[in-house]
């Protein structure tokens, strides 16, 4: 495989971080390269004549405007339209303070939420919570739009300046306006910010039917991810597991180049693990390909949801093209665009497109995702909303608060007997239940105690494998290949 100097820059990304965490990857061989290109001054003379126009503008405002407008205020809001007119959420212009900010947040550890977010719509977007995360534990969910932060409308920031209001100091407090589709009023969602570690590889032995399955969950794809990756597949495999379950629900991506050192443990054959075009045709495309011969002698099943984005989607892509395996749970998020980050002699940077990723067959995901070969939903509760901290619910109300609630109790197995959001006698009566059994005061309200106890019970369930039914899907279809084999 033939590596030109293009792929070295080529940064596969969803989007910004909520904690400022930015993916990106670099290939050259297979090593690492430099994170930035760093661009020098050219001649006026290589400058187009247009720029002229963009000069006249810069001195009529500094000679006629009322007050005294800074001059690097004025270039950067220059940087700023020509950004804008591109009309990609995915291209962006950080200050020199921005992109300090974001240099500091690729340590290995940040203060914040611990979520992904991108700019859609113009709102700040979740991608997807990481596991164990503040922003997971309050009920966050992918595709939320955060609407202020500690009373702060985020209306008209950009991503960089919405990232500096929800990060902060552990032990802070984000409240967040949220708005999720199907709710039909803005959530009040608090987290209490902590340090993030990024741990990105977490693996288990899961036994069913007296057959032992190997589970390897990647959160996301860093620098460290691939090595971590080898170490737990090697312990799986040393405890003779029969199959191979890999998780990248809610993984956002990361490093393409953590991507191609996993794909080249598994994907069989020297097969393709992605091809990326350069321009608006394929004249300049590469194809990155594994350098396994054999495939493992075990079946492999891959889950994603909506919240699987970039890198997860190419090895998504990849593990289903290239290597014949399965995959199980629900449509991947859709982000199929590379991205560049050049650095320019302030140190300020521009985030740029600059090709786009394909499927070992050739096909374009981008705004569309990957269907699942056995599409499977989780239950309700698993994407309920968290109760409100702030209000009282009771008997005789109604609303889509209550609907949420109910939901959350049927989850429970509290049976409300309705799920039409109208708090009836049967509604409070689960509550009082519920409320017995936490040896709460039984008062059929549920109140800032009750709905924090409430909201620790349905976090159990959903972390209960039993209830999670993409993965008991992935075991079953694990098991019927293992047993045929």
């Amino acid at each position: 495989m033939r590596w030109n100097g293009r792929t070295v820059l080529a940064l596969v990304l969803v989007s910004m971080m909520a904690s400022s965490l930015f993916t990106m990857a670099f290939l050259k061989g297979s090593t690492p390269a430099a994170s930035l290109l760093t661009v020098g001054a050219s001649s006026s003379q290589d400058y187009p004549q247009e720029f002229s126009k963009l000069y006249e503008a810069f001195e009529i405002i500094k000679r006629e405007y009322i007050q005294n407008v800074p001059n690097d205020k004025l270039v950067e809001g220059a940087i700023d339209g020509m950004i804008k007119t591109l009309d990609d959420p995915y291209t962006d212009y950080m200050s020199p303070e921005a992109a300090e900010q974001f240099n500091e947040s690729l340590d290995s550890t940040f203060q914040g939420i611990g979520a992904e977010v991108t700019m859609q719509n113009g709102r700040v977007t979740i991608v997807s919570p990481f596991k164990g995360s503040p922003a997971e534990k309050a009920g966050l969910k992918p595709n939320d739009q955060i609407l202020s932060v500690n009373g702060e409308s985020l209306e008209g920031l950009d991503l960089y300046q919405a990232v500096q209001k929800i990060r902060g100091p552990k032990g802070s407090k984000a409240v967040l306006k949220v708005l999720r589709s199907g709710v039909e009023e803005p959530l009040t969602i608090v987290c209490i910010r902590d340090e993030i570690p990024i741990e990105t590889v977490y693996s288990e032995v899961i036994t069913q039917d007296g057959m032992k399955f190997g589970k390897i969950e990647i959160t996301q794809f860093s620098a460290e991810t691939a090595k971590h990756f080898a170490e737990q597949l090697d312990k799986l495999e040393k405890q003779g597991i029969k199959g191979l379950v890999i998780d990248v629900r809610g993984n956002p991506g990361g490093y393409l180049l953590a991507v191609k050192e996993i794909g080249q443990l598994l994907i069989p054959h020297q097969g393709t693990i992605v091809k990326i075009v350069y321009g608006d045709n394929a004249k300049g495309e590469e194809e990155i390909r594994s350098t396994l011969d054999k495939a493992k002698p075990y079946p492999i099943v891959m889950l994603v949801d909506n919240g699987s984005a970039s890198a997860s989607e190419i090895l998504a892509g990849a593990m289903r093209d290239s290597g014949g395996y399965k995959l199980v749970g629900e449509k991947t998020f859709g982000k199929g665009t590379v991205q560049n980050t050049v650095e320019m002699k302030d140190k300020s940077q521009i985030k740029l497109t600059i090709a786009k990723w394909l499927t070992p067959k050739g096909e374009w995901i981008h705004k569309k995702g990957i269907e699942p070969d056995y599409k499977v939903d989780q239950p309700a509760f698993f994407k309920a909303a968290p109760l409100p901290q702030d209000k009282v619910l009771q008997r005789d109300m109604a609303g889509a608060e209550v609907k949420n609630l109910q939901v959350i109790l049927e989850g429970l197995g509290l049976g409300p007997g309705r799920s039409d959001g109208y708090f009836d006698a049967r509604t409070e009566d689960a509550v009082k239940r519920f409320q017995a059994g936490k040896k709460l005061p039984v008062t059929g309200k549920v109140d800032q105690k009750t709905a924090a106890a409430i909201q620790e019970a349905i976090l159990a369930e959903i972390r209960n494998q039993k209830n999670d039914k993409q993965l008991q899907k992935a075991l079953q279809v694990l098991e019927e290949q293992a047993k045929a084999k």
